[in-house]
Order: C-alpha cells, then sequence, then structure tokens
C-alpha cells in the first residue's frame, strides 16, 4: 500500500468512526436490518449457508498464514536449507497477525471493552444495555462485541499485499 491509500484508508477510518461516535443509534439500525421481530432472532445466525460463508472468509485469510509459517516450521527442521520466504517477511506476517487477531483484539479489547453484541441488547429482545462503540462501559463479561476479530483478521490481509513488489500492490 503506496502512501495515498495509507491516507485513504486512515482518513475513511476517521470519517466513519466519527460518524458512528455521533450518531450511534446507526448501529442499531444497521443491526436491525438482520434482525427478525417476529421470532426475535437474528436469521442468518442459524443459517447453515451464512456460517459456511463467515467461516470459508475466516479460512481463507488463515491461509495466509500459512505459507511464512511453514517456512520457518521447514527452516528450523532443515536449517541448511535457505528460508523459502524472507526472514523478514516471516517475522512481519506472523507478528502482525498474533498481535492484531491475537493479542490486541481478543486478549485486550474483547477481554476489557464491556460492549455488549447486538444479540444480547434489549433493543432486540437481549437483557443488556446498548453501548456505542466508543464506551467501554457495557455489562458484557467476556467475549464482547468491540472490536470484531473477523474484521481484524480480514483487514490483517493486506498485510502480504504490503509485502509485495510494487508494481503488484495495486493487485495485491
Amino acid at each position: 500500500m503506496n502512501r495515498t491509500g495509507l491516507f485513504i484508508a486512515l482518513a475513511l477510518w476517521l470519517v466513519i468512526g466519527v460518524v458512528f461516535g455521533l450518531y450511534p443509534e446507526l448501529d442499531l439500525k444497521l443491526a436491525a436490518l438482520f434482525f427478525d421481530p417476529e421470532t426475535k432472532t437474528f436469521p442468518l445466525k442459524l443459517n447453515e449457508w451464512a456460517g459456511f460463508a463467515r467461516d470459508a472468509a475466516m479460512w481463507v485469510a488463515w491461509a495466509f498464514v500459512l505459507p511464512p509459517l511453514v517456512a520457518l516450521v521447514v527452516k528450523m527442521i532443515r536449517p541448511d536449507r535457505p528460508l523459502m520466504v524472507s526472514g523478514r517477511a516471516i517475522v512481519f506476517l506472523l507478528v502482525t497477525i498474533i498481535m492484531s487477531a491475537g493479542i490486541l483484539t481478543n486478549l485486550t479489547f474483547k477481554t476489557y471493552w464491556g460492549r455488549p453484541r447486538p444479540v444480547v441488547v434489549t433493543e432486540f429482545a437481549g437483557d443488556q444495555q446498548f453501548v456505542p462503540w466508543w464506551d467501554p462501559r457495557g455489562d458484557c463479561a467476556r467475549n464482547c462485541s468491540f472490536f470484531s476479530g473477523e474484521g481484524a483478521t480480514a483487514f490483517w490481509t493486506l498485510a502480504p499485499a504490503a509485502l509485495a513488489p510494487p508494481a503488484w500492490r495495486p493487485l495485491a
């Protein structure tokens, strides 16, 4: 990603954060599109195809981790052989996935940010109060909503693209 792409991504992140920060009801309105008031459920949660698509997207994202992991394991087993992937690329990819999808998302935010998931808020037949994304004081005790593990993992898939040669980066 070049500087222009980085600035566009950061500007988009800032605009979306400000909009949802100023109008937290947008969060509820978007979630309501997927809620069935008659059955008081989120039907896609129970849909096999939607579950498969969600899992498949994560399999694809985690498949990006396999080349550096395999290269590292092969090097450990056969230290006399050259690395299949550069050492810097291995360190970059493995450290960034561990930090983004592991430590930052699951050990930090999901543990200490009490924002409940939409399925448990009173607006959708749950027992907890809705909390905007920026407020850590919700009633959720563990595996809370802020922020998305799937989103963090999917966003990490841009890391391998950053390692592509400059001519290939727009395609990557």
